[in-house]
């Protein structure tokens, strides 16, 4: 059923437990059009396998992910149509990760950035290597946070400390991570897939409906209360990728990138 997803996504079986690797490790996991594309489908196909019961999600290689592919996020300042499209599959991406009916944990072997921290963070459990971090550095490239971000975060940690995170876009590095509610538990490195996959068992031993209904009433507060601010940040993000600041912050970024 998932051999339909683009390249940089796989989904691999071990008995209930399903994991989706992010796989571009040579660049970082950073999302280009067909991984974008993938995080967007990915969901439903994994959400008719009737046999899955736990989700890992995980990052290939050094990277969780990190974050939007250079090349592709520049080709928007002259196609607004791939524009368009990116931010019509960005809502998608966090709307289908709010619906999906079964646990997904999030295995953060590395880096998370920018929409790789907003579906790190839109998991049920996350789960993060001691050398990991989170950041989200829309505002330092001139745009809104608005896949998720400024949205999300203030729901999970107090806002005084979600305005710095998102103003700087610093690195949250994985303790602090966890002390401001924006990850579950740490663990060493060489322990997080072993861990991560230990959960994935214990909650696919749970039973099916209680756990899928238990999630589905948790998942009404998150849908109801990011309704408004999701719509509005994707909109403020799309102005502010029209603007000169943003053009010439990415170009920057990719000069200093080669």
């Amino acid at each position: 059923m998932t051999d339909t997803l683009p390249p940089g996504l796989t989904v691999t079986a071990d008995g209930p437990v399903r994991t989706v690797l992010i796989d571009r490790p040579d660049e970082l996991n950073a999302v280009n059009a067909d991984l974008h594309r993938g995080l967007a489908q990915v969901w439903r196909l994994l959400a008719a396998d009737t046999e899955a019961r736990v989700v890992i999600l995980t990052g290939a290689g050094r990277a969780f992910s990190a974050g939007g592919d250079l090349a592709w996020i520049t080709s928007f300042l002259d196609d607004p149509a791939a524009r368009d499209e990116s931010i019509r599959e960005g809502a998608e991406i966090i709307e289908e990760l709010l619906r999906f009916p079964l646990p997904v944990i999030a295995a953060v072997n590395g880096a998370a950035v920018g929409l790789g921290a907003s579906i790190a963070v839109l998991c049920d459990v996350v789960l993060m290597s001691e050398s990991a971090y989170l950041a989200d550095p829309h505002v330092a490239v001139g745009l809104v946070a608005g896949d998720g971000g400024a949205a999300f975060w203030p729901l999970l940690t107090p806002i005084l400390r979600t305005r710095e995170f998102l103003y700087t876009g610093d690195r949250i590095d994985a303790a602090t991570a966890v002390s401001v509610g924006l990850a579950s538990r740490t663990t060493p490195p060489d322990a997080l897939l072993d861990e991560a996959h230990a959960l994935a068992r214990r909650l696919a031993a749970q039973p099916v409906e209680a756990i899928r209904g238990t999630k589905r009433v948790v998942n009404m507060y998150l849908t109801q209360a990011l309704a408004g601010p999701l719509q509005a940040g994707f909109a403020a993000e799309v102005v502010s990728m029209q603007t000169d600041e943003h053009r010439e912050r990415l170009r920057g970024l990719r000069r200093h990138a080669r």
